[in-house]
């Protein structure tokens, strides 16, 4: 070969031959580095689209559903903003987790497309049956939510908001720290706000009085650990909504 009249000895074409192996082989892993990394990026844009085509319909549903029910309205916001609040504060920083706890905290009530208006909507008490259906919407949450891949992860709040530290709430009977830790907060920042917004079932109460009913709740209804950060953390978790 014509080649080896370039070199002096066997021995350095062998070297040579070495080095066009190596070289070959860096530029071959650069070039697959090259391209893998734009097929990543591909589907990495492609999956940013597809989850916010997701959040927009999540939207959308809760929007329609609050445009319904006048009463309510801007109710899923301002809990949303206030769980997130609360869960930082308890300490809860990962940005993936606290995606599913807003998730879960703007689909909270979705249960409820499956109860009746009449119910839903009625002013004054309602009788037994009409409590019933009520408590079902987390069982229809569950239902809805649980066959939904992408919405899974944030079922703890839809399914366990109703809850309660003691095991009186519904729809599982749960207990304590068995509840899951989003509900948990949820439930606190939820009570809140319907005490605190009037309802077609009753007037909106007192700030002080509803702080009170959730001190007295601590323990009974609440997290005890969460009532206290929420109530020593108020003003700053309240700031961030306008009510």
């Amino acid at each position: 070969m014509a080649v080896e009249f370039l070199f002096e000895n066997k021995e350095q074409l062998i070297f040579a031959q070495k080095i066009k192996g190596w070289c070959f082989i860096t530029f071959t892993g650069l070039l697959l580095f090259v391209l893998i990394s734009r097929d990543i990026n591909k589907v990495s844009a492609a999956n940013t689209q597809l989850i916010n085509s997701y959040e927009q319909t999540i939207k959308g549903w809760v929007h329609v559903m609050d445009l319904h029910n006048k009463e309510t309205k801007d109710h899923t916001q301002r809990v949303t903003i206030m769980t997130i609040e609360l869960a930082k504060i308890y300490g809860i920083t990962n940005k993936e987790e606290l995606d599913i706890i807003g998730r879960g905290a703007v689909l909270h009530d979705i249960g409820k497309i499956g109860i009746s208006d009449a119910v839903l909507l009625k002013q004054g008490k309602l009788d037994e049956d009409e409590w019933s259906q009520i408590k079902m919407h987390p069982q229809i949450a569950h239902d809805i939510i649980s066959n939904i891949t992408f919405l899974n992860p944030s079922i703890d709040i839809p399914y366990y908001h109703h809850e309660k530290w003691d095991g009186s709430g519904y729809p599982t009977g749960i207990k304590g720290e068995s509840i899951p830790i989003a509900a948990r907060l949820f439930a606190v920042i939820d009570v809140w706000d319907a005490l605190i917004h009037p309802r077609v079932y009753k007037s909106a109460w007192p700030e002080n009085k509803v702080l009170n009913y959730i001190q007295e709740g601590s323990g009974k209804h609440f997290d005890p650990k969460i009532v206290k950060i929420f109530l020593e953390n108020y003003e700053k978790i309240k700031v961030e909504v306008i009510y």
